[in-house]
């Protein structure tokens, strides 16, 4: 395994045991995966909400590596997780979601935070061009070549406030923009190996707004998804959690709620 791989794993499953209450139970608990350029602490703001009104919360450190390999690691994650999960993906992390639920037998609901939703054999390049809107990649930085031959993309600082946060405020977006994790260009080009969606209950939010993956595309993968309740924010950005954080935390209950 990947050395940042086990760092990750190692990290998330010690996070998993620390929180209290966490196994032993049969009460759905809440896993949030982040998507590319960003960190866990995306997720930040949903997890104290989560928190306050009793729920059990696991957020994952997402590799960005590829589809597959990210999806078995947060498999890896779930089986640390005992009872019912409600898996939570954002963007990149959307497709990450559906393939780690394949092959976990816990996970009763998905909810799709502005995140992709593919079908078995598209790619999240594939959905991002699949209607127009999507500015992310005159925003990207130069890439940062990788000794294997792939390369690892960055959004461009000056650019990613507008880009991928255009309702958060520009201090913390500034930050975000320093912070922020790359992914590799492999996993954007990397068909899903599976759907999990097509067989599990799933939910979806995104902004009105968003810049990186086009609103159309995200009603029109809910829509395939037969998604059990959509929410389209006016205003919003890519990071819909971050803004709205009281919208996300709402409808990710409400999975939680029909997942008991």
């Amino acid at each position: 395994m990947h050395k940042i791989a086990r760092f990750a794993l190692a990290a998330s499953l010690y996070a998993a045991s620390a929180l209290p209450g966490l196994a032993g139970t049969h009460k759905p608990t809440v896993v949030l995966v982040h998507g590319a350029f960003a960190d866990s602490s995306s997720w930040n703001h949903v997890v104290s909400r989560l928190e306050k009104d009793g729920y059990k919360v696991l957020a994952v450190a997402n590799p960005l590596r590829g589809v597959k390999s990210d999806g078995e690691y947060v498999a890896r994650v779930l089986k640390q997780v005992e009872g019912p999960v409600v898996l939570v993906g954002h963007s990149y992390g959307g497709s990450v979601i559906s393939e780690a639920a394949a092959s976990s037998s816990n996970v009763t609901a998905l909810v799709f935070v502005a995140a992709f939703a593919p079908e078995k054999g598209e790619s999240a390049l594939d959905l991002s061009g699949k209607f127009p809107g999507s500015t992310l990649g005159p925003a990207l930085a130069p890439p940062v070549e990788q000794a294997g031959g792939d390369q690892d993309l960055y959004i461009d600082q000056g650019k990613f406030p507008d880009q991928f946060a255009a309702d958060v405020p520009i201090a913390e977006a500034r930050l975000m923009a320093v912070a922020q994790r790359p992914i590799s260009n492999a996993a954007l080009a990397e068909p899903a190996p599976n759907a999990a969606w097509k067989t599990i209950p799933s939910w979806f939010v995104y902004g009105a707004e968003d810049k990186n993956i086009p609103p159309q595309t995200l009603q029109w993968m809910a829509e395939r998804a037969k998604s059990r309740k959509t929410v389209s924010i006016k205003g919003g950005s890519h990071v819909v959690m971050i803004s709205h954080p009281g919208e996300v935390t709402k409808l990710i209950e409400q999975a939680v709620s029909s997942a008991k």
